[in-house]
């Protein structure tokens, strides 16, 4: 079987399992099994693919026909520019998030100590470290296991991070300059009806908003208050019908100078707001 008679048949098996992007998701797994690029492949497209490539390739298009998440069968996920594995225990980091962490960039000064709550695999809190000035942080979560990829993952984009097995706030000791969280916000009765990829592989615990997806919300805005400065910022993501809600949350507790940033879809994405004076 040639290169391009591999790429070929991955995708069709794709295309019958129902998967989408069959295109684009045979090609990422024939470049990341062979480790090649666009160039190579037309140079060599015509040639014999090996035995162990090819064994390789249908083990992978196989999991995906499964409906298996691409990143976690690669393992990875590009997210603001950097390199981030994941495996089940977290939630694949998402282009939509990197609009939460461009707000809290603009509103992160220089040696802020940042909180991230639900931390998951240590994406946001990692970038903000990685791109904020001399700023330092804790990333906090309930699962220990989602912890363990978040330490390798500051370990391999060479930050600097503290990791606290915690529900929400119970662990949480010291005062922040920011808080921000992408916590679950998924009412309950949605789930199921969330495509595969999502509903049967990525952690129930890190999507279950409870019954109407605002559990995290009350918590985290009301808690947040007793360990964030004054004047400091509480950053969250939303899901796209929940901006106002979440802002009468903020508002109630003292916070102010709320406001929603939407993605680049023009949906709601992001609230933030400014903690009321101590």
């Amino acid at each position: 079987m040639k290169n391009r008679e591999m790429l070929d048949t991955g995708a069709e098996h794709l295309k019958r399992a129902g998967i989408e992007e069959y295109v684009q998701d045979a090609w990422l797994l024939f470049s990341w099994v062979k480790h090649v690029d666009r160039t190579w492949y037309y140079l060599h497209m015509e040639e014999e693919a090996a035995e162990t490539d090819r064994e390789a390739y249908f083990s992978l298009i196989g999991k995906r026909c499964l409906r298996i998440p691409l990143q976690y069968i690669t393992g990875s996920q590009a997210f603001m520019g950097l390199d981030f594995a994941v495996t089940p225990a977290v939630l694949i980091p998402r282009q939509d998030t990197e609009i939460l962490v461009e707000a809290c960039l603009k509103r992160l000064k220089a040696g802020s100590r940042v909180l991230d709550m639900c931390t998951g695999s240590g994406c946001i809190l990692i970038s903000l470290l990685y791109y904020g000035e001399k700023c330092t942080g804790t990333g906090a979560d309930i699962s220990a296991d989602a912890l363990s990829v978040a330490r390798k993952n500051a370990q391999r984009n060479s930050v600097t991070a503290e990791f606290t097995e915690s529900n929400l706030f119970e662990k949480i000791h010291g005062s922040f300059d920011m808080i921000v969280s992408n916590p679950p916000y998924i009412a309950t009765e949605e789930i199921e009806g969330l495509m595969p990829e999502v509903r049967d592989y990525e952690p129930r615990l890190a999507l279950d908003g409870t019954a109407d997806g605002l559990y995290f919300y009350r918590e985290i805005v009301r808690q947040s208050g007793s360990c964030l400065e004054e004047d400091g910022w509480l950053c969250l993501e939303i899901g796209c019908d929940q901006a106002e809600a979440v802002c009468s949350l903020m508002e109630l507790e003292g916070f102010r100078e709320t406001e929603v940033i939407q993605d680049l879809s023009g949906l709601d994405r992001v609230v933030v707001g400014k903690n009321r004076r101590k």
